[in-house]
Protein backbone atom coordinates (compact mmCIF):
# COMPACT_ATOMS: atom_id res chain seq x y z
CA UNK A 1 0.00 0.00 0.00
CA UNK A 2 1.30 3.56 -0.95
CA UNK A 3 1.04 5.54 1.98
CA UNK A 4 0.13 9.40 2.30
CA UNK A 5 1.82 11.14 4.72
CA UNK A 6 4.11 10.34 7.82
CA UNK A 7 4.02 12.80 10.48
CA UNK A 8 6.04 13.19 13.21
CA UNK A 9 5.92 13.82 16.58
CA UNK A 10 8.98 14.60 18.85
CA UNK A 11 8.39 14.02 22.62
CA UNK A 12 9.83 15.82 25.43
CA UNK A 13 8.63 16.37 29.18
CA UNK A 14 4.92 16.61 27.57
CA UNK A 15 3.24 14.01 29.96
CA UNK A 16 0.76 16.72 30.83
CA UNK A 17 0.05 17.25 27.35
CA UNK A 18 0.13 13.98 25.28
CA UNK A 19 -3.52 12.57 26.67
CA UNK A 20 -4.32 15.30 24.49
CA UNK A 21 -2.28 15.97 21.40
CA UNK A 22 -1.59 12.09 20.60
CA UNK A 23 -5.18 10.65 20.50
CA UNK A 24 -6.36 13.60 18.90
CA UNK A 25 -3.46 13.42 15.64
CA UNK A 26 -4.54 9.85 15.57
CA UNK A 27 -7.83 10.21 15.15
CA UNK A 28 -7.58 12.30 12.06
CA UNK A 29 -5.43 9.65 10.13
CA UNK A 30 -6.28 8.09 7.15
CA UNK A 31 -5.87 4.33 6.10
CA UNK A 32 -2.76 5.47 4.26
CA UNK A 33 -1.60 7.89 7.09
CA UNK A 34 1.18 7.36 9.96
CA UNK A 35 2.39 8.58 13.16
CA UNK A 36 5.90 8.60 13.70
CA UNK A 37 7.21 8.50 17.53
CA UNK A 38 10.90 9.95 18.54
CA UNK A 39 10.89 10.53 22.21
CA UNK A 40 13.78 12.89 23.68
CA UNK A 41 15.39 12.91 27.18
CA UNK A 42 14.70 10.03 30.21
CA UNK A 43 11.57 12.21 31.76
CA UNK A 44 9.84 8.75 33.51
CA UNK A 45 6.40 10.23 32.87
CA UNK A 46 6.41 11.18 29.59
CA UNK A 47 8.02 7.45 28.75
CA UNK A 48 4.74 6.07 30.65
CA UNK A 49 2.53 8.17 28.45
CA UNK A 50 3.81 6.88 25.36
CA UNK A 51 4.39 3.53 26.71
CA UNK A 52 0.29 2.28 25.34
CA UNK A 53 0.52 4.16 21.98
CA UNK A 54 4.12 2.52 20.61
CA UNK A 55 2.54 -0.44 19.77
CA UNK A 56 -0.70 1.26 17.96
CA UNK A 57 -1.41 0.10 14.85
CA UNK A 58 -1.21 3.40 13.60
CA UNK A 59 2.14 3.88 14.96
CA UNK A 60 4.90 3.19 12.75
CA UNK A 61 7.72 3.75 14.03
CA UNK A 62 9.08 4.61 17.70
CA UNK A 63 12.88 5.85 18.65
CA UNK A 64 14.12 6.77 22.14
CA UNK A 65 16.80 9.13 22.47
CA UNK A 66 18.34 9.09 25.82
CA UNK A 67 19.86 12.75 24.94
CA UNK A 68 17.06 15.58 24.23
CA UNK A 69 19.03 16.36 20.61
CA UNK A 70 15.84 18.85 19.88
CA UNK A 71 14.05 18.83 16.69
CA UNK A 72 16.46 19.01 13.47
CA UNK A 73 17.60 15.02 14.12
CA UNK A 74 14.35 13.91 14.28
CA UNK A 75 12.88 15.77 11.73
CA UNK A 76 15.76 14.19 9.11
CA UNK A 77 15.33 10.30 10.55
CA UNK A 78 11.68 11.09 9.03
CA UNK A 79 12.11 13.04 5.90
CA UNK A 80 15.22 11.16 5.39
CA UNK A 81 13.38 7.37 5.72
CA UNK A 82 9.74 8.41 5.22
CA UNK A 83 7.85 6.87 1.42
CA UNK A 84 4.93 8.97 2.19
CA UNK A 85 3.95 11.22 -0.27
CA UNK A 86 3.66 14.11 2.39
CA UNK A 87 5.91 14.36 5.19
CA UNK A 88 4.99 16.51 8.58
CA UNK A 89 5.15 16.91 12.17
CA UNK A 90 3.02 18.00 14.83
CA UNK A 91 4.17 19.23 18.59
CA UNK A 92 3.22 17.46 21.55
CA UNK A 93 1.80 20.24 22.68
CA UNK A 94 -0.97 21.00 20.23
CA UNK A 95 -4.05 19.50 19.06
CA UNK A 96 -4.71 19.26 15.68
CA UNK A 97 -7.95 20.23 13.76
CA UNK A 98 -10.40 17.32 12.71
CA UNK A 99 -10.09 16.81 8.89
CA UNK A 100 -6.98 18.57 8.95
CA UNK A 101 -4.88 16.11 6.64
CA UNK A 102 -7.36 15.55 4.09
CA UNK A 103 -8.17 18.87 3.82
CA UNK A 104 -4.59 20.03 3.50
CA UNK A 105 -3.79 16.57 1.21
CA UNK A 106 -6.61 18.05 -0.87
CA UNK A 107 -5.33 21.32 -1.54
CA UNK A 108 -1.57 19.50 -2.41
CA UNK A 109 -3.04 17.10 -5.12
CA UNK A 110 -5.19 20.06 -6.50
CA UNK A 111 -2.09 22.87 -6.42
CA UNK A 112 1.20 20.45 -7.64
CA UNK A 113 3.01 23.90 -6.76
CA UNK A 114 2.33 24.19 -2.96
CA UNK A 115 5.20 23.08 -0.89
CA UNK A 116 4.39 23.50 2.82
CA UNK A 117 0.44 24.28 3.67
CA UNK A 118 -0.02 24.88 8.10
CA UNK A 119 -2.13 25.54 10.07
CA UNK A 120 -3.20 28.52 12.43
CA UNK A 121 -2.08 27.88 16.36
CA UNK A 122 -2.96 31.66 17.00
CA UNK A 123 -6.20 32.48 18.63
CA UNK A 124 -9.28 34.33 17.20
CA UNK A 125 -8.46 37.99 19.04
CA UNK A 126 -4.45 37.90 17.24
CA UNK A 127 -6.36 38.25 13.69
CA UNK A 128 -5.74 41.41 11.86
CA UNK A 129 -7.89 40.43 8.72
CA UNK A 130 -7.13 44.18 7.58
CA UNK A 131 -3.05 42.69 7.11
CA UNK A 132 -4.25 39.26 6.25
CA UNK A 133 -6.68 40.03 3.59
CA UNK A 134 -3.64 41.32 1.39
CA UNK A 135 -2.06 38.01 1.17
CA UNK A 136 -5.08 35.60 0.50
CA UNK A 137 -5.06 33.95 -2.63
CA UNK A 138 -7.57 31.26 -4.37
CA UNK A 139 -6.02 28.42 -5.74
CA UNK A 140 -7.50 25.71 -7.99
CA UNK A 141 -10.15 23.90 -6.71
CA UNK A 142 -11.51 26.81 -4.66
CA UNK A 143 -8.47 26.25 -2.39
CA UNK A 144 -7.33 29.57 -0.58
CA UNK A 145 -4.13 29.88 1.29
CA UNK A 146 -3.38 33.27 3.47
CA UNK A 147 0.41 32.90 1.52
CA UNK A 148 3.75 33.38 3.40
CA UNK A 149 6.97 32.29 2.77
CA UNK A 150 6.89 29.79 5.89
CA UNK A 151 4.97 28.14 8.67
CA UNK A 152 5.29 26.79 11.66
CA UNK A 153 6.89 23.73 12.49
CA UNK A 154 3.48 21.92 13.43
CA UNK A 155 0.25 21.07 11.91
CA UNK A 156 2.04 21.44 8.19
CA UNK A 157 2.15 19.40 5.17
CA UNK A 158 4.95 19.47 3.35
CA UNK A 159 5.41 17.85 -0.28
CA UNK A 160 8.06 14.94 0.45
CA UNK A 161 9.66 15.18 -3.13
CA UNK A 162 10.69 18.99 -2.50
CA UNK A 163 12.89 17.01 0.27
CA UNK A 164 14.59 15.09 -2.52
CA UNK A 165 14.65 17.58 -4.49
CA UNK A 166 16.40 20.24 -1.67
CA UNK A 167 17.80 18.27 0.62
CA UNK A 168 17.35 18.04 4.62
CA UNK A 169 17.73 20.38 7.16
CA UNK A 170 20.99 22.15 7.58
CA UNK A 171 23.08 22.27 10.50
CA UNK A 172 22.18 25.44 11.51
CA UNK A 173 19.01 25.91 9.41
CA UNK A 174 15.35 26.28 10.93
CA UNK A 175 12.50 24.84 9.74
CA UNK A 176 11.31 29.03 9.21
CA UNK A 177 14.61 28.76 6.65
CA UNK A 178 13.82 25.84 4.83
CA UNK A 179 10.48 26.84 4.13
CA UNK A 180 12.16 30.40 2.92
CA UNK A 181 14.76 28.05 0.71
CA UNK A 182 11.67 25.86 -0.96
CA UNK A 183 9.78 29.51 -1.84
CA UNK A 184 13.43 30.55 -3.25
CA UNK A 185 13.00 27.58 -5.53
CA UNK A 186 9.26 28.62 -6.57
CA UNK A 187 7.58 26.17 -4.19
CA UNK A 188 4.07 28.29 -2.57
CA UNK A 189 3.76 28.35 0.84
CA UNK A 190 1.04 29.56 3.53
CA UNK A 191 -1.70 28.80 5.78
CA UNK A 192 -4.60 27.09 4.46
CA UNK A 193 -7.71 30.03 4.99
CA UNK A 194 -10.33 30.08 6.27
CA UNK A 195 -7.60 29.14 8.53
CA UNK A 196 -7.29 25.48 10.11
CA UNK A 197 -7.27 25.93 13.80
CA UNK A 198 -4.38 24.43 16.28
CA UNK A 199 -4.95 24.17 19.29
CA UNK A 200 -1.43 25.14 20.80
CA UNK A 201 -2.01 24.43 24.51
CA UNK A 202 1.66 26.37 25.37
CA UNK A 203 0.16 29.54 24.76
CA UNK A 204 -1.02 30.95 28.20
CA UNK A 205 -4.49 31.78 26.09
CA UNK A 206 -5.15 28.33 25.61
CA UNK A 207 -7.94 26.28 27.73
CA UNK A 208 -5.85 23.31 28.43
CA UNK A 209 -2.64 25.16 29.12
CA UNK A 210 -0.39 24.27 31.62
CA UNK A 211 1.53 27.81 31.66
CA UNK A 212 -0.22 30.04 34.36
CA UNK A 213 2.46 31.47 36.11
CA UNK A 214 6.06 32.31 35.75
CA UNK A 215 7.08 29.88 37.80
CA UNK A 216 5.07 27.51 35.55
CA UNK A 217 6.28 28.88 32.06
CA UNK A 218 10.20 28.35 33.56
CA UNK A 219 9.35 25.02 34.27
CA UNK A 220 7.88 24.41 30.77
CA UNK A 221 9.89 27.12 28.62
CA UNK A 222 8.66 26.44 25.24
CA UNK A 223 12.20 26.79 22.77
CA UNK A 224 10.81 29.98 20.85
CA UNK A 225 10.84 31.57 24.11
CA UNK A 226 13.57 30.59 25.25
CA UNK A 227 15.40 31.48 22.29
CA UNK A 228 13.85 34.78 22.92
CA UNK A 229 14.78 35.46 26.08
CA UNK A 230 11.28 35.11 27.40
CA UNK A 231 11.08 35.50 31.26
CA UNK A 232 7.43 35.69 32.53
CA UNK A 233 3.68 34.86 30.93
CA UNK A 234 2.74 38.52 29.87
CA UNK A 235 6.26 38.13 27.79
CA UNK A 236 5.56 34.68 26.72
CA UNK A 237 1.91 36.31 25.48
CA UNK A 238 3.02 39.06 24.12
CA UNK A 239 5.73 37.21 21.43
CA UNK A 240 2.39 35.25 20.37
CA UNK A 241 1.04 38.20 19.46
CA UNK A 242 3.78 39.99 17.91
CA UNK A 243 4.70 36.06 15.77
CA UNK A 244 0.79 36.14 14.69
CA UNK A 245 1.00 40.06 13.29
CA UNK A 246 4.25 39.29 11.86
CA UNK A 247 2.79 36.05 9.79
CA UNK A 248 -0.14 38.37 8.29
CA UNK A 249 1.92 40.94 7.38
CA UNK A 250 5.14 39.33 6.15
CA UNK A 251 7.17 40.63 3.00
CA UNK A 252 6.15 37.81 0.27
CA UNK A 253 9.95 39.19 -1.29
CA UNK A 254 12.32 36.10 -0.41
CA UNK A 255 15.01 39.19 -0.84
CA UNK A 256 13.54 40.60 2.30
CA UNK A 257 15.02 38.13 4.02
CA UNK A 258 18.73 37.54 3.40
CA UNK A 259 21.74 39.41 3.07
CA UNK A 260 21.12 43.60 4.48
CA UNK A 261 17.19 43.51 3.82
CA UNK A 262 17.27 40.96 6.86
CA UNK A 263 19.26 42.56 8.66
CA UNK A 264 17.28 46.00 7.97
CA UNK A 265 13.84 44.21 8.76
CA UNK A 266 15.15 42.34 11.87
CA UNK A 267 16.20 46.00 13.34
CA UNK A 268 13.32 47.33 12.20
CA UNK A 269 11.15 44.28 14.02
CA UNK A 270 13.44 45.04 16.93
CA UNK A 271 12.46 48.29 17.49
CA UNK A 272 8.81 48.14 16.92
CA UNK A 273 8.68 45.41 19.82
CA UNK A 274 10.32 47.82 21.86
CA UNK A 275 7.99 50.63 21.37
CA UNK A 276 4.93 48.33 21.10
CA UNK A 277 4.10 49.30 17.55
CA UNK A 278 2.79 47.16 15.29
CA UNK A 279 4.54 44.49 13.28
CA UNK A 280 5.37 45.76 9.64
CA UNK A 281 7.49 44.01 6.54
Amino acid sequence: MSHRADILMITYKSAGYLHLSLPRLLETLGEQDRVWLWHNGDDEATIEALRPFTTDPRVHRYHHSRENVKLREPTTWLWRESTARFVSKVDDDCRVAPGWLDTFADAHEANPEFGVIGSWRHPAEDSRPELAKKKIQTFNGGHQLMRNLWVQGSGYLLSRALTERHGYLGPEESFTGYCIRLARGGAVNGFYYPFVPEDHMDDPRSEHTLIHTDADLRERMPLSAQANGVQTVADWTAQLVQSAAVLQSASLDPRAYSGWRKKLKSAQRRLRTMTGRPAQW
